[in-house]
């Protein structure tokens, strides 16, 4: 299903991220956790995507797997970053022939194992370059629809950490919206105003599309602590740090602070006409179905 068809569906989507596992174990064990998630309706669940190889194939075959044996809209990240544009052009070629309808296109970070990987050497460097090159692609007509790949972009709304400057921040966001892009999803973050503000500054840009923000409930004290170093310097509010403090080392307890603490979250993004709110899973589904079943959220999609 198009983006375009998918928000016309929904009016408040409802999706869910996914890595690549990297063994068959693995594997197994996400598509029953994605069988969990398919009973609670999501508009759309998409998967990350590791850059040099790193678990390129890995994306692909998941992404494959489950256009054809689910029922739920599958949209594959795809980055800049180690790319040349032969494997680009091949990557969408193989989507397009399978039906994949839409694509969360990125800038990306280099693999571990290539923490000086030169830039200059991939054809594009910019997720806004990546956007017009999926753009020209689609007036090909290669793809069964005619209207293409659906393209999402990402956005922080705490600022993006290779960019201090919130003023060129913005006009690189708009630059990825006027190449083509369809909708937003946000990093995660925990304080709304966060993402209130960066929906003004949008608005103000003359940035119209759908926006969708990004939450990831807290689950252990480990996990928030990676969580940060992952999303470049997510901003923890005092309130949080003092709810998670008083746990102390009891995990089951931060848990639940950090089931509480997103799901309202939610409640509030609601009350403040999100258009949609996307989901960080790390392969796990108990934390979300917790804050779908508080909420009352199948009701919605």
């Amino acid at each position: 299903m198009h983006i375009d068809d998918i928000f016309e569906k929904h009016p408040t989507t409802f999706s869910f991220e996914f890595f690549p596992p990297k063994t068959e174990t693995g594997a197994q064990q996400l598509f029953e956790t994605i069988r969990q998630i398919e009973a609670l309706s999501p508009a759309f669940v998409d998967v990350t995507y590791g850059a040099g190889g790193a678990t390129r194939d890995l994306t692909h075959d998941l992404v494959l797997r489950l256009h054809s044996e689910s029922d739920v809209a599958t949209i594959p990240h795809l980055t800049t970053v180690c790319q040349r544009e032969d494997e680009i052009r091949d990557i969408l070629e193989t989507y397009a022939r399978a039906g994949i309808n839409n694509i969360l296109a990125l800038g990306g970070d280099p693999p571990r194992n290539k923490s000086g990987w030169d830039r200059s050497q991939d054809t594009f460097r910019y997720a806004t370059n990546l956007v017009e090159y999926i753009k020209r692609f689609n007036a090909e007509g290669v793809h069964s629809d005619s209207r293409g790949f659906g393209i999402g972009v990402a956005a922080y709304p705490e600022g993006h950490p290779a960019t201090p400057n919130r003023l060129k921040e913005m006009d690189y966001l708009k630059s990825k919206v006027d190449a083509g892009a369809d909708y937003i999803v946000t990093q995660l973050f925990f304080d709304n105003g966060d993402f209130y503000d960066f929906r003004e500054r949008c608005e103000f840009a003359g940035i119209n599309i759908p926006i969708l923000a990004g939450l990831m409930p807290i689950t252990s004290l480990g996990g928030m602590i990676r969580m940060a170093d992952l999303a470049g310097g997510t901003r923890y509010p005092a309130a949080l740090l003092r709810a998670v403090d008083r746990c102390g080392d009891d995990d089951d307890a931060v848990k639940r602070v950090g089931i509480h603490w997103a799901t309202q979250q939610c409640l509030q993004l609601l009350e403040h006409d999100v258009r949609g709110v996307h989901f960080y899973t790390l392969n796990h589904s108990d934390a979300t179905r917790q804050i779908y079943e508080t909420l009352a959220l199948t009701h919605m999609t």
